[in-house]
């Protein structure tokens, strides 16, 4: 290291007044256009003209608008970072609560959907609006250690007046960006922040560490999940001739007959069942499988496949089922009573459902929005291959049918959901009813 360098270590080696007096020299000669004493870490002087150039007022507040309750929970709900936050509690949560810090989990919007850690610390924060909620971008907040990570996608630590507003100059933070394993898109970052006087430069090390254990975690629970897939389609590609592979809804491949096997196929945003082009098989069938795909290479010319044929069983007291159906086999899927419920309002509306509806259908209550898109967020873990949204639906190329009890006040007997309570009152008949779609 040089004396014309700044970096972490010498920081450390400094006590607190004199860091933090460099630190403030740095960034006014540097902002000024003048030569600083020592130059800023690369980072940092990368994210310092991002905000010149944004033209970012170094006096503004950080306070920002936060979401609204729903919409929080939303995000909490959606995001696979809420499958992670007990590994990233017990990595972080008591080392920060410890050394007078939190814990921050962001979206990868930078919008902060967990914080944990000391009490004390935490009220400290609310007053700089690092909160439930809140922003923490750089365009939003300026240069911090969440923005700056997102931007740079990079772990990062900003200490004092490294950060670009006034009001951040007495806190440190230390951030890394989490991925998703399956298709490397960013989730999110985690983040420890506190007063300046926490300061360590070891920390950055230990959130870097924790953000690639939890990556590990995700890594773990989608090999599980290919697993479970490549169970259900093992018995399906022995039925198949020719060339087929199934794949889970990200592309990779839990089993394959009649071909090389690849890691990964390419799918289309729009990916969906029928007839699709892929550029590495050329055109191909596809059907649904719980969790993924069944896609089977065309050999030859040949006629559309059939649509998927759905069937929605009702008919017992306590166990409902759905089951999927297609020209290479069949699977079935056991419901949960809500699940059973929602997926029931869904075949009787072919046209669709927004979640507003469905939470009138269900709860009596349009206002439960939040609810209803986790739920089905929850159904379509499994069953997206034969679900569409915006609005929620049965999609377009399957046959749904529903299987109802002899008795119309045997359906879903424990159910006080409006739909099926009227469902009942209406007689809906035994036996077997199609619902087609145009």
């Amino acid at each position: 290291m040089t004396d014309s360098e700044l970096d972490l270590a010498r920081l450390a080696s400094l006590d607190a007044e004199r860091a933090s007096r460099l630190l403030h020299q740095v960034r006014a000669a540097t902002l000024a256009g003048e030569r600083p004493p020592v130059a800023p870490r690369p980072v940092i002087d990368a994210s310092w003209r991002r905000m010149v150039r944004l033209g970012l007022d170094p006096d503004r507040s950080t306070v920002s608008v936060l979401l609204q309750q729903d919409e929080l929970e939303h995000r909490r709900r959606t995001t696979v970072l809420g499958e992670v936050m007990r590994t990233l509690s017990a990595g972080l949560t008591g080392i920060a609560d410890a050394s007078m810090q939190i814990m921050v989990v962001t979206d990868d919007q930078g919008r902060v959907l967990w914080r944990e850690g000391n009490p004390g610390v935490m009220r400290q924060a609310s007053a700089i609006c690092l909160e439930e909620g809140a922003a923490w971008s750089e365009q939003t907040t300026g240069t911090n250690a969440i923005g700056t990570a997102l931007a740079a996608r990079r772990p990062v630590q900003v200490h004092s007046a490294e950060h670009f507003v006034h009001s951040l100059h007495n806190w440190t933070c230390a951030a890394a960006p989490v991925h998703d394993p399956r298709d490397r898109a960013l989730l999110g970052v985690v983040d420890v922040s506190g007063p300046a006087s926490s300061f360590h430069p070891a920390t950055l090390a230990l959130v870097h560490s924790v953000a690639q254990l939890a990556e590990a975690e995700l890594r773990e629970r989608h090999l599980r999940t290919i697993e479970r897939l490549r169970s259900v389609a093992a018995p399906i590609l022995c039925r198949v001739g020719g060339r087929a592979v199934a794949v889970d809804a990200h592309g990779w491949t839990a089993a394959v007959t009649g071909m090389a096997p690849v890691d990964r196929l390419a799918l289309p945003k729009s990916f969906r069942a029928g007839r699709v082009w892929l550029p590495r098989l050329g055109m191909c069938a596809v059907e649904p499988l719980p969790g993924g795909w069944l896609v089977r290479v065309a050999e030859a010319p040949r006629e559309p496949e059939e649509a998927s044929r759905v069937v929605l069983d009702l008919s017992r007291a306590r166990r409902w089922s759905l089951s999927v159906s297609g020209p290479a086999g069949s699977w079935t899927h056991e419901l949960s009573p809500r699940h059973a419920e929602l997926l029931y309002v869904l075949a009787l509306h072919p046209g669709g459902r927004s979640a507003a509806q469905l939470a009138e259908d269900v709860f009596g209550d349009r206002t439960r929005t939040v609810t209803v898109r986790a739920e089905m967020s929850r159904i379509r873990r499994n069953l997206a291959a034969v679900l569409a949204h915006r609005p929620y639906r049965f999609a377009e190329e399957v046959r749904v049918e529903v299987v109802r009890p002899e008795h119309p006040w045997d359906l879903l007997p424990h159910s006080t959901a409006p739909a099926v309570l009227g469902a009942r009152a209406a007689g809906a008949g035994p036996g077997q009813v199609a619902v087609e779609h145009a």
